[in-house]
């Protein structure tokens, strides 16, 4: 779907194609895959939100020599939960409760306690702010104006993210340049902030248009999204672009392990369903064995990201073995549709130029 009968739909970013690569945290962005989004005309995106701020020039450096167009950065404003700033020896052995079945099943020895983050996010924008990538995005809340007005007079665009209709004008309230209406269907973290994540389940197909006659700045459609069907119903609902996670993940370019890739094209990738069990904050996962033995008990979560430290040390070693029946699988409800491997056959199929 090419954008000739409304150019740039997304102001100066002069996208050849209104596609915008959904930023995965946790290891699964790469330079490769953003690179490749970019290089075919849409807008490739790394999350950065577990990167130092040295880390995040050096990435975009990387970025600008791999590109040709524009890419985006993407952090999360909240980065921890009340509670979850340091780790307590309280919330130790509580973890280490939680999780002693598992370890033993799989033969894993626990982690030691959390260190404390030797970053802020303040500092990670700072980094963005030298960076200039062409999009700062960010969910999980709305950064100080004062960084939104730092972004613009630098001439970077600012892109939020809303699960809700409050979400979105208080992001436009807020000054932000584009926002990203995503859907409940969509894999990954709920980015909520307004009211809890339970609270903010909307469906894509309700939430767009809703959104769209809300605010004045382009709206990006997520959730749920795979395929060109997809992406042409998003623009029937007003939508001046896609946001696409999962399909992308998929790709052989994204830092998804092969035990993850193989899972999200099985027919297992129609059980999805929304925890808060393997992070401590509510996501979309395929339905595993571990996602099951989480769900299974009731002990009290641990904060953020204090609960994704125990099941990290799981995923860790799962990892290094090849076993998808014990890694977090993140995932949309579109992941059935998925059939292409690569981000350029992808594009094309996105866009029309490709089956």
């Amino acid at each position: 779907m090419k954008t000739d009968s409304a150019p740039n739909p997304l102001g100066p970013l002069k996208l050849s194609y209104p596609i915008v690569q959904g930023p995965f945290g946790g290891g699964l962005s790469t330079v490769a895959l953003a690179a490749a989004v970019t290089n075919a005309g849409g807008l490739g995106s790394f999350g950065a939100h577990g990167l130092d701020p040295d880390k995040i020039v050096r990435l975009a450096q990387e970025l600008r020599a791999a590109t040709v167009g524009p890419f985006n950065l993407n952090l999360w404003v909240s980065s921890h939960d009340p509670g979850g700033e340091t780790m307590s020896p309280a919330q130790y052995a509580a973890g280490l409760e939680q999780f002693a079945g598992i370890y033993q099943k799989l033969g894993i020895d626990p982690p030691p306690i959390a260190p404390p983050d030797d970053f802020t996010f303040i500092q990670q924008v700072e980094a963005i702010l030298e960076a200039r990538p062409a999009v700062f995005s960010f969910v999980f809340g709305i950064p100080d104006r004062e960084i939104l007005r730092a972004c613009r007079k630098r001439g970077i665009l600012t892109l939020g993210a809303a699960t809700t209709v409050e979400e979105a004008v208080a992001l436009e309230e807020a000054g932000v340049d584009m926002m990203v209406a995503t859907g409940s269907e969509a894999g990954g973290h709920r980015p909520s902030f307004l009211r809890s994540a339970e609270l903010s389940l909307t469906g894509t197909l309700a939430l767009v248009p809703q959104v769209v006659d809300a605010v004045g700045v382009p709206v990006i459609a997520a959730g749920g999204i795979a395929d060109a069907r997809g992406v042409a119903a998003a623009m029937q609902l007003g939508a001046k672009a896609v946001q696409i996670g999962t399909a992308f993940l998929a790709c052989d370019e994204s830092g998804c392990a092969p035990a993850h890739r193989r899972a999200l094209f099985s027919p297992a990738a129609s059980r999805t369903r929304l925890s808060r069990r393997p992070t401590g904050r509510l996501a979309r996962f395929m339905v595993n064995p571990l996602l099951e033995q989480l769900e299974s008990h009731d002990f009290d979560l641990l904060p953020y990201p204090h609960q994704g430290w125990f099941n990290g040390r799981v995923k860790k070693a799962m990892l290094e073995i090849d076993n998808e029946d014990w890694l977090p699988l993140y995932a949309g409800q579109g992941a059935r549709l998925l059939r292409h491997h690569t981000a350029e056959t992808l594009m094309k199929s996105l866009t029309g130029r490709g089956p």
